[in-house]
């Protein structure tokens, strides 16, 4: 039997995320056409239906009627674009790796676009809705905010990227832009998987589960993938590194601590709290498991600038639940947040905060090592002007 080698591994994940994105985008464009118009084609909801019980789905929908209606336009905008984000994104990927380089720079544009207008009309939702009227609550809410941030963010940054000659920097942001998008569909998949692993909670409490860990799990594959696409064992000018062992372990026992720290206050709230609990731990331990394997190989094979990026990702990780306890006061104290809901949503955005910040690094690292390399050049040698002989 033939080995699955990394060039295989490559080509399974981007035949799925293609197969996902397709399966998402009819769904997304159609979502909303029965909120304008009771009883048109709704695929979404029909497939979810079938997969878990219409009652399932009639419950959750229940409560969407007045939030969407009164901010539709911008919604079905949000909805279609997004839709549509989803076929882009692949195209984007197939032009990058078959180096078509008019069709990725026009396909480019038209993405970033569709990503500005789209978050547009989620903005739009978002302003005119107040927290405790989103779908799972305020929780939900902020992580919506916060995806819409991330997402508009990177988005520029990889066209800043693509404008200063950064091509590595470029892919590194669009691949965490579209690690975003891709929230979307996850959590639809969420949506139909997890009733069978957790029967008989409503549809609310399944969007609660699911947002512990799509952050996570979303900046995780931008990752991997980004390192799938960079082959390089060093860069030219990198130096030391900006993630040494002082600064990961104290990374590490900061995760320690307030890891406990989230630990206590979820076991706190019993089943509901545990649950919570266990969907964000297990994928971060996946992850962290990843991160440190990947740095371990990496230094063994000195392959110096593979250690840096996954050492820097891994330091990111690790501040990660750091970020969310102190997230739960913000929230708690200056939202006036219950303790559970402040719980939920700081936990929920750790990951996607801390792994922007990492990306982040990581481009300031390769943006100082190319002005290390161009410092280091010898000047050019002054051109000797020439001598007019006098007769």
């Amino acid at each position: 039997m033939r080995p699955w080698t990394s060039s295989t591994w490559r080509r399974a994940a981007a035949v799925s995320v293609t197969a996902v994105c397709l399966w998402y985008a009819p769904i997304a464009m159609t979502e909303l056409w029965s909120y304008a118009r009771p009883g048109a084609p709704s695929p979404g909801t029909w497939v979810l239906a079938h997969t878990v019980s219409p009652r399932y789905v009639a419950d959750a929908l229940a409560t969407r009627v007045a939030p969407y209606r009164h901010s539709l336009i911008p919604m079905i905008v949000h909805s279609v674009l997004g839709g549509l984000l989803m076929l882009l994104g692949p195209a984007q990927l197939l032009t990058a790796a078959r180096r078509r380089t008019r069709a990725h720079r026009a396909l480019g544009v038209l993405f970033a676009v569709t990503v500005y207008a789209s978050m547009a009309g989620a903005g739009l939702y978002l302003a005119r809705t107040a927290p405790r009227d989103a779908f799972s609550g305020a929780a939900f809410w902020i992580v919506l905010a916060t995806i819409l941030v991330g997402t508009v963010l990177s988005v520029t940054f990889g066209i800043l990227a693509a404008v200063g000659g950064f091509p590595d920097l470029h892919q590194r942001w669009m691949l965490l832009c579209y690690g975003y998008l891709l929230t979307a569909p996850l959590l639809r998949l969420e949506w139909g998987a997890l009733p069978a692993l957790l029967p008989g909670l409503p549809m609310t409490e399944i969007n609660r589960v699911a947002i512990m860990h799509l952050g996570s799990l979303v900046v995780f594959g931008a990752l991997l993938a980004s390192r799938a696409r960079d082959s390089r064992d060093t860069v030219e000018g990198l130096g030391r590194s900006w993630a040494p062992l002082p600064v990961t372990a104290a990374a590490h026992l900061a995760a320690a601590a307030a890891l406990v720290w989230i630990a206590h206050a979820l076991t706190a709230y019993g089943t509901a709290g545990n649950r919570l609990l266990a969907a964000y731990l297990l994928p971060y331990a996946v992850a962290y498991a990843v991160m440190a394997t990947g740095a371990r190989r990496a230094a063994r094979a000195g392959r110096l600038w593979a250690r840096e990026e996954w050492r820097i990702h891994l330091t990111g990780l690790c501040l990660a639940p750091v970020l969310s306890a102190g997230a739960v006061a913000v929230f708690q104290h200056s939202l006036g947040l219950g303790r559970f809901t402040a719980l939920t949503a700081g936990v929920a955005i750790g990951c996607g905060i801390t792994a922007f910040g990492a990306t982040l690094v990581v481009s300031l690292r390769l943006m100082y090592a190319r002005e290390v390399r161009r410092r280091s050049r010898p000047a050019p040698l002054p051109t000797p002007r020439a001598t007019i002989a006098v007769p």
